[in-house]
């Protein structure tokens, strides 16, 4: 795995680190900032509904089952869904467009937000059961456009054959994390839900979830509009690479791309990567437990205001998560890196799983906690367990261009983005063992 480390560094490729002349591709703040806004577009619809759990809480309102289960549900059809679509993505390298996904990904989200944002001023009236068909349908096409973008963005960063690239995709992850939480919380401070309902923790009201959810439809939009110079960037260091004969015996510089493409089997990705591989999986798998914890878990202060009722205490502590996830991406820039001990990174991912008892320490669905505290569960639980996914599941991403080919990259990223959905799709999964703690 050495020489393959080695290899990546020397060799030239067509979309590798290296430019025509043998130098490195310069690194670019702009290509690095519109990478993050892709990374932040790539999870926001993921997020938006994990932090809308308040609202939906409200609209499942009088079915028990619904309401105990209803993150379950949604996780399992989300990364299930996302699973399936990233299998059928990753066998197919030769043909791929990857902007194209990218792009049809964006416009699939800014459907689905659309009549997100009309359900919150039509159909109110619709039972709990409808409602949840309706949800898990827009789950569903978000998830399915979530596989597209993943596989087209990973793939698309791995290209440009510059880690820093990778980094700013899984850095803009975190902002995506963040930034709907601190809105829910907002739009709940600036539209209060009734006296009658605030201690229930009903919804954050109609007005605050339509412009939660049409939040997202901009956020799509406005990412459509971003990728177009990265997009030219990427065919301009096509171009330079092809040869004059390649690319004049092409109709395309999309054609040429693909005539010179090395299609990688998974299975050989999984040889020269199986400690990161598994080991993303193992990080993201053992992560998904934390939402349906973190929908259950009250404030110690009940009597306390607005602040400490579910309606907002619950968006607080995917706040503070989402704020340790993102330190934790952040600190993959920093010089300290473990990406040539895979092993010991892997070990760490196992680690994590000692942080989930610290769950049951708090205040679970108001039956009082062992560990009397909202900072215990705001700062060592949440922000702690946020931070080391964020840290440890990006330090894996990250570390995976250095243990391949050059001209395996491409493949790489989209077989770790891979990974990454396996893991969420196995933790959603095992996270029904705990929907009726």
């Amino acid at each position: 795995m050495e020489d393959n480390a080695a290899a990546t560094h020397e060799d030239s490729a067509l979309l590798g680190g290296d430019d025509e002349d043998g130098n490195e591709v310069p690194f670019s703040r702009i290509e690095y900032a519109i990478f993050c806004f892709l990374g932040m577009a790539m999870l926001w619809a993921w997020n938006m509904f994990l932090a809308a759990a308040p609202y939906f809480a409200a609209r499942f309102a009088g079915d028990s089952w619904i309401e105990a289960n209803f993150q379950s549900t949604i996780l399992t059809v989300s990364t299930l869904t996302n699973l399936v679509s990233a299998l059928i993505l990753s066998h197919i390298q030769h043909s791929a467009s990857y902007p194209f996904r990218i792009n049809l990904a964006l416009v699939i989200n800014t459907v689905i937000f659309g009549l997100l944002t009309g359900s919150t001023a039509v159909f109110l009236d619709a039972s709990p059961r409808q409602y949840l068909a309706f949800v898990l349908t827009m789950v569903a096409c978000t998830s399915w456009a979530a596989g597209l973008m993943q596989n087209g963005a990973f793939a698309f960063a791995a290209g440009f054959g510059r880690s820093e690239y990778m980094q700013a995709l899984m850095v803009g992850q975190g902002v995506a994390g963040v930034l709907p939480s601190i809105a829910q919380v907002v739009s709940v401070l600036l539209f209060p839900p009734s006296k009658e309902n605030t201690a229930s923790g009903e919804g954050a009201g109609e007005s605050s979830a339509f412009y939660y959810f049409l939040a997202a439809v901009v956020i799509s939009l406005a990412t459509l509009v971003a990728i177009i110079p990265l997009v030219r960037r990427h065919n301009r260091l096509v171009a330079d690479r092809l040869t004059e004969h390649l690319a004049s015996s092409m109709a395309s510089i999309e054609e040429a791309e693909r005539a010179t493409r090395k299609v990688v089997s998974l299975l050989h990705l999984l040889k020269k990567l199986r400690w990161l591989a598994f080991g993303v999986a193992l990080v993201f798998a053992v992560t998904m437990f934390f939402p349906v914890f973190t929908v259950k878990i009250l404030s110690v202060h009940k009597d306390g205001g607005l602040l400490f009722q579910p309606a907002v205490f619950i968006p607080v502590g995917f706040l503070f998560w989402n704020i340790g996830d993102l330190l934790g991406r952040i600190a993959t820039s920093l010089p300290f890196s473990l990406s040539h001990r895979p092993v010991l990174l892997f070990a760490l991912a196992v680690a994590r799983i000692a942080l989930l008892p610290l769950y049951l320490l708090c205040n679970i669905n108001g039956r009082g906690a062992i560990v009397p505290s909202d900072f215990f569960y705001l700062f060592i639980v949440q922000l702690v367990f946020g931070l080391t996914n964020g840290w440890v599941g990006s330090s894996f991403m990250i570390a995976s261009g250095e243990w391949v080919e050059d001209n395996e990259r491409e493949a790489t990223g989209g077989f770790m983005g891979l990974c990454l959905v396996a893991g969420l799709a196995s933790g959603s999964l095992l996270s029904f063992t705990i929907s009726d703690i």
